[in-house]
């Protein structure tokens, strides 16, 4: 029996907007964990099933630490969704990569303190029991190999690998913290990666990040440091190539035999689950 295939997109800063969706429909929903940030926008893209989430709201009125990131991954587990395409603004930590540029983050370092990252947390009407997730490679390497491809296809600029340093936000580092993110590794920094590739991974989606560097932070001595207009600039330029590449790699995931992939994810998160004991 063949497996159901249908995408998230789950949209930052700059894509949000459902235009290039076929048969468009906007649908409200609730889960045990509250309201996601805004409606799904259900439809599809070249026949394929797709559900748009904008992870900050459609008017952009959700902080970073304040997002449902719980809801949002629930209310796409709800709708069927079997893979996550995520876009986040970033800032860069390399020279090499520069604003405009996209990086197909691999890894990632969680330095948020405030956000809650798992379904099972006890509370009734919730799923029973601990997980205790293995994390080890966070994004789904079938998914970004997809992507990688497209955007070289696309001729867009990109970095293969990287990863990515998230925290709390909403302001943004210190020149000094800055640096000690290059020294750790860190290649890009944004607000929102953790707790959303966690949930993914714990409700057995496969989940790929695009990241849309639109600054160099503030490590450098010179040069211009990292503004909210800074941002904004770059964000409209790197939205109109992330709406190209999520066009494109699309009708090519739906080519591709998943069933494989999507039964270790959720044999993955199912494995992981330690429900309490119960005495005799």
């Amino acid at each position: 029996m063949a497996i159901a295939f249908k995408v998230g997109i789950i949209g930052g800063t700059g894509l949000d907007d459902p235009k290039f969706f076929n048969r468009h429909k906007e649908k409200k929903v609730s889960t045990p964990y509250g309201e996601p940030s805004d409606v799904l926008e259900v439809g599809t893209i070249a026949g394929v099933d797709c559900v748009l989430l904008s992870r900050h709201g459609r008017s952009h009125s959700i902080q970073p630490t304040n997002i449902n990131f719980r809801a949002n991954i629930w209310a796409l587990k709800e709708e069927g969704c079997t893979h996550i395409l995520a876009s986040t603004a970033c800032g860069s930590l390399r020279q090499e990569i520069e604003p405009g540029h996209f990086v197909f983050i691999d890894q990632a370092i969680d330095r948020t303190t405030k956000r809650v990252q798992t379904f099972y947390d006890g509370v009734v009407g919730h799923p029973p029991g601990i997980c205790h997730l293995p994390l080890a490679n966070p994004f789904n390497e079938k998914l970004r190999d997809a992507l990688k491809e497209s955007a070289a296809r696309l001729g867009i600029p990109h970095h293969t690998g990287g990863t990515v340093i998230t925290i709390e936000g909403p302001r943004f580092s210190t020149r000094a913290e800055s640096l000690m993110y290059r020294s750790w590794g860190g290649d890009v920094i944004n607000m929102t990666t953790f707790p959303e590739v966690v949930l993914a991974n714990e409700a057995g989606l496969l989940y790929a990040s695009v990241a849309l560097a639109t600054d160099y932070d503030c490590w450098r001595s010179e040069g211009e440091h990292v503004s909210v207009e800074l941002v904004l600039e770059t964000l409209r330029k790197n939205s109109e190539n992330c709406k190209r590449l999520i066009l494109d790699v699309i009708p090519r995931l739906a080519t591709i035999d998943w069933s494989h992939d999507i039964k270790c994810a959720k044999y993955t998160c199912n494995s992981s689950v330690m429900l309490p004991f119960i005495k005799e």
